[in-house]
């Protein structure tokens, strides 16, 4: 099967001053003119045409991606390679979607639209760190359980891990050890409220891997000055660290 060049340009959504310039700068020729002159493409030359448009889609000049197209040794590796920068593509696209809704959620409920938490995906601000630790899955899997909220739920939500933190800070200032009772019970609600989040081991109920997971967030809690910061202080982030190490251990 093949194409006349008025019908390949109707079909791709351009002109056919389009398809003779790309034909003139060697970026991709008709299958064969005929004898009237006219061009016909056939499917091999349709599928680099889609690759070409793919390229500019995404604003690689014409010269880069005649470059592309003249180095590569395997057109399917080409092929896969535009499929994982397409799905990249479709991502920020996704990812921008939902910001935007979340921005006229927040106007239409008359909360300030600038609140991060509302806007990034859940675990967003240290999603390689998720990742090196738990695995992508855990990072999607929470990821799209926090988009699948509401704006009144994500609220709430943030309301209550603010509560948490608050009462660490509150027990940590009482000057406790965090082996105390005082400590082990806040450890043991830090623990039920990660157990809420779908796709980390507490969810699962993994107790090997969720103790792990409690001792890989007290190390971020301490490292990372955010959470520095989220304690009040770097100590209160250490106590905090110190109490959920406690609670990984065996109790007599």
């Amino acid at each position: 099967m093949e194409w006349t060049i008025q019908e390949l340009a109707t079909r791709a959504g351009i002109t056919t001053r389009t398809l003779r310039y790309y034909d003139r700068i060697g970026l991709l020729a008709p299958t064969r003119v005929g004898a009237n002159g006219y061009r016909f493409y056939g499917a091999p030359a349709v599928a680099r045409l889609q690759r070409v448009l793919v390229m500019r889609q995404m604003g690689m000049p014409l010269a880069t991606i005649a470059d592309v197209l003249a180095e590569e040794v395997d057109e399917r590796d080409g092929l896969r390679a535009h499929i994982s920068a397409l799905e990249a593509q479709r991502d920020r696209i996704n990812e921008q979607l939902r910001t935007v809704r979340h921005t006229l959620d927040c106007l239409l409920a008359g909360t300030e639209p600038g609140m991060d938490v509302l806007l990034e995906g859940f675990n967003d601000p240290y999603k390689d760190d998720v990742i090196a630790r738990w695995g992508e899955d855990v990072y999607r899997v929470s990821n799209d359980w926090w988009h699948a909220k509401t704006l009144a739920e994500q609220v709430a939500w943030k309301r209550e891990r603010d509560d948490l933190v608050a009462d660490w800070v509150t027990v940590w200032r009482s000057g406790v050890s965090p082996t105390s009772d005082d400590a082990q019970e806040m450890a043991a609600r830090h623990v039920e409220w990660l157990r809420g989040i779908p796709g980390t081991p507490t969810a699962e109920d993994d107790h090997e891997r969720w103790a792990q997971m409690l001792r890989g967030l007290g190390d971020t809690y301490v490292d990372d000055p955010r959470f520095g910061a989220t304690y009040h202080s770097r100590e209160g982030a250490v106590f905090v660290r110190d109490a959920l190490y406690a609670h990984t251990r065996p109790h007599p």
